[in-house]
């Protein structure tokens, strides 16, 4: 049972995250919805830990106060006495929760004498009992709750293939999400864990700086149809190996050897493995190795960053449709589809759907597969539904807000939407969740630069130039870091190598609309250089699809060029181009005309 749960809109997650970690250090168990299983129905497990907590605060803000949501955990917690609240921003308070208590916490620097923070904290000890520091016999704390807890380094790739990389990732990635699934157990995040990839660390050292009781390291490797792993859980505070095992199966058994390892860990840490959780380690949402394999492959090629790249993206679908055939019901790999589809849509209007029949697939396998709420949001706000794309993302948020694709979705969902502040948080959290991850710091030097935060911009720039040239060196060919790097080096002002970076990539990837795109932009803003950027829009616009053009009529960083003639010849030839096309695509379907008549002698 939790001390306290948190209930708040997900534009304040950072106020939630940074307010739990408080109460943590003081020694209260809190609970917020960034805990629930995968295999759990979030509004099952929401209401039983709420009901279970011994206090439930709310964090009211203005979109607190809109949220079917807060409102209702918020009023559960008002009928069973444990509610405690306090508002981040002043926006009015709902009925009748304006008529009750709340401290005020707008601006609040994390202070404990703060005024408002005060009242925070005897409003929950009246619930909860005192901080862990101040009850009798107590010490400065508990360490993540009295609980075991474990850092999963990611298992190094053995096989003779650097490509196989991909399958070990996701070897380490799986079981990070079983052991997730352990109540009794605290397991470091994978952002976390993953820092340490291709490093060598001392396990020891690991375990202190984390806070950490075991962690537990590996190798695979994969040939033909066969697999071997290794894998040792060591103490992290003598070094000692508690458990080690090397396992050599067919790779037909992998996900009943997946299973072994995270059970073995279980028992060997002398920890209750309860029945449901049992069940839910073993779910994996297909039964073939064959299919699981096509999607890791897949999945590489989505988190490769490699934007815009429609060989990259026809590749992924190819490997979906593989492993969609193999397993029809295999729901994360309808969901990958439909991120493919959505992509290529973008760049060249396939897939007039653009990808919501492969998400609504997915759903109708498994509702509670948040990558599938997630680009089902996008194609939402792409066609002006905005009010359903908040509540699909609102969903995909709850059932994972640790997932790469539901941040990256929820960040362009925002930043559609211009609402940057809002875009910055996913963006922040999709980067950090994937340590290679560049795209999404691209994005956030945007938004960082268009609300005027000029050092934010400035140290994500040079975080995006990092890891763009760690991309380059696994692949070379890809533009979209060749594109990304350009613009990063742009905004640190280091112009001539900026210019270096666009030549190399319009050479490696000349076809790539949306590289293009993002060059024209980095030419246009940054280093001011408009007949440059429309020597390279018109390729983009004489190819783009209608999405893509709606997405530049409205995009600010082309502002300078709305009155520009060229410019507008660009946009009409494009916008003539689509009447064409709707036009003949209704001559097609139009019934035929009766033969005229013959007048012929």
């Amino acid at each position: 049972m939790s001390d306290v749960f948190i209930s708040y809109a997900r534009s304040t997650e950072p106020e939630a995250i940074r307010i739990a970690s408080v109460l943590n250090e003081m020694g209260y168990d809190v609970w917020r919805d960034d805990e629930i299983p995968a295999n759990r129905a979030f509004g099952d497990m929401i209401e039983e830990r709420l009901v279970a907590a011994k206090a439930v605060l709310v964090l009211w803000s203005a979109e607190a106060a809109r949220s079917e949501w807060v409102r209702s955990e918020a009023s559960r917690a008002r009928a069973l006495g444990k509610l405690v609240q306090l508002t981040l921003d002043r926006a009015p308070l709902p009925m009748p929760f304006d008529q009750i208590e709340c401290a005020n916490l707008v601006d609040w620097t994390g202070r404990a004498d703060a005024p408002g923070w005060r009242k925070v904290i005897r409003g929950v000890a009246e619930l909860a009992g005192p901080p862990i520091r101040n009850r009798a016999g107590g010490g400065v704390g508990r360490a993540r709750g009295d609980k075991p807890s474990i850092c999963v380094l990611p298992f190094s790739n053995m096989s003779d293939d650097p490509q196989q990389e991909y399958f070990s990732d996701g070897i380490s990635e799986d079981i990070i999400t079983d052991l997730s699934k352990v109540s009794a157990l605290s397991v470091t995040a994978r952002n976390t864990s993953f820092s340490f990839k291709g490093k060598g660390v001392d396990v020891r050292s690991v375990a202190q700086n984390l806070n950490v009781s075991h962690v537990l390291e590996g190798s695979v490797r994969k040939a033909g149809g066969r697999v071997r792993i290794t894998a040792q859980l060591i103490d992290g505070a003598a070094g000692d190996h508690v458990w080690s095992e090397r396992y050599d199966r067919d790779l037909t058994d992998i996900f009943a050897l997946q299973d072994e390892i995270s059970q073995a860990i279980v028992a060997a840490m002398k920890l209750k493995l309860l029945p449901e959780e049992k069940f839910a380690i073993e779910r994996r949402g297909t039964s073939s190795a064959e299919a699981y394999n096509l999607y890791l492959q897949a999945r590489r090629l989505y988190v490769s960053g490699n934007q815009g790249d429609v060989r990259a993206d026809e590749a992924m679908l190819r490997l979906c449709r593989q492993a969609i055939q193999v397993d029809p019901g295999f729901a994360r790999a309808w969901a990958l589809m439909a991120l493919a589809q959505r992509s290529l849509h973008f760049a060249s209007s396939r897939f007039s759907d653009g990808g919501l029949e492969a998400a609504e697939k997915a759903l109708s396998l498994d509702p509670y597969l948040a990558e599938a709420h997630a680009v089902k949001a996008v194609y939402l706000s792409q066609v002006g539904r905005r009010a359903e794309a908040l509540a699909e993302i609102d969903v995909a948020l709850r059932l994972d807000s640790e997932a790469y694709e539901v941040n990256r979705c929820a960040g362009n969902l925002f930043f559609q939407q211009r609402e940057l502040e809002r875009a910055i948080v996913y963006f922040e959290k999709a980067a950090s969740v994937l340590e290679t991850d560049f795209v999404n710091l691209a994005m956030l030097i945007a938004c960082y630069t268009g609300i005027d935060k000029v050092d934010e911009a400035r140290r994500v720039a040079r975080m995006t130039v990092d890891r763009a040239e760690q991309a380059l060196a696994q692949d070379q060919s890809n533009g979209a870091a060749m594109a990304h790097g350009a613009a990063a080096l742009a905004a640190l002002g280091e112009t001539d190598q900026a210019r270096e970076w666009i030549r190399r990539a319009l050479v490696i990837d000349p076809d790539n609309l949306h590289m293009r795109y993002n060059l024209g932009c980095v030419l246009l803003v940054d280093l001011e250089d408009p007949d440059a950027a429309l020597e390279l829009f018109g390729p983009v616009f004489a190819g783009a699809s209608k999405a893509f053009l709606d997405h530049a009529k409205q995009d600010p960083d082309l502002a300078s060029l709305r009155s520009d003639p060229r410019f507008i010849a660009m946009i009409a030839a494009a916008e003539s181009r689509f009447s064409a096309g709707l036009s003949k695509s209704r001559a097609e379907v139009a019934p035929p005309r009766p033969p005229e008549p013959d007048h012929s002698p």
